[in-house]
């Protein structure tokens, strides 16, 4: 059994509930678009997090694909990861220039953007270097990507309007 087969249920629970999650959290964010869109930070953060959530709707998709070499999906998982890390620079670069002095935990803000991105760089070189337990860390940076997409939802949705 090809490796990708072997994740096939758990990619294909990922990827419904990773899109379904993405869907939720963009209109959930338009219900306080007007206090999101004031902070300095919340938008940049938001949209790295949207963007973990479509790596992992892509990278869940693309293992299941058939017949997919294994290695084109660790490839294909390294080109989104740098793609969504350009997002989560920018949210951190964005946070580490906010002058807002309530903004303490800087670092922990950025960090819990960057876990996932961070988790599929190290799965997509595992990957493609043909190192046993590439595809479980892909699919603990899915899980990542959910738990830091609802954390900063969290944040969007009702810390917003405290």
């Amino acid at each position: 059994m090809d490796q990708l087969e072997a994740w096939s249920e758990f990619n294909v629970a990922m990827v419904g509930a990773t899109a379904a999650l993405a869907g939720l959290v963009i209109v959930a964010s338009s219900v306080n678009i007007a206090e999101i869109i004031k902070s300095n930070t919340l938008t940049s953060r938001l949209g790295a997090a949207i963007a973990a959530l479509v790596l992992a709707i892509v990278v869940t998709g693309l293992g299941l694909v058939p017949d997919m070499a294994t290695i084109w999906y660790g490839v294909t998982i390294a080109a989104g990861a740098i793609a969504a890390a350009a997002f989560q620079v920018h949210a951190a670069i964005t946070i580490a220039r906010d002058p807002a002095p309530e903004h303490v935990g800087r670092f922990f803000k950025s960090a819990l953007g960057f876990a996932p991105v961070v988790a599929y760089a190290v799965a997509a070189t595992m990957i493609v270097l043909g190192a046993s337990g590439g595809l479980l860390v892909a699919a603990v940076a899915s899980l990542l990507a959910i738990v830091s997409a609802i954390m900063v939802s969290w944040v969007a949705l009702v810390e917003v309007l405290r």
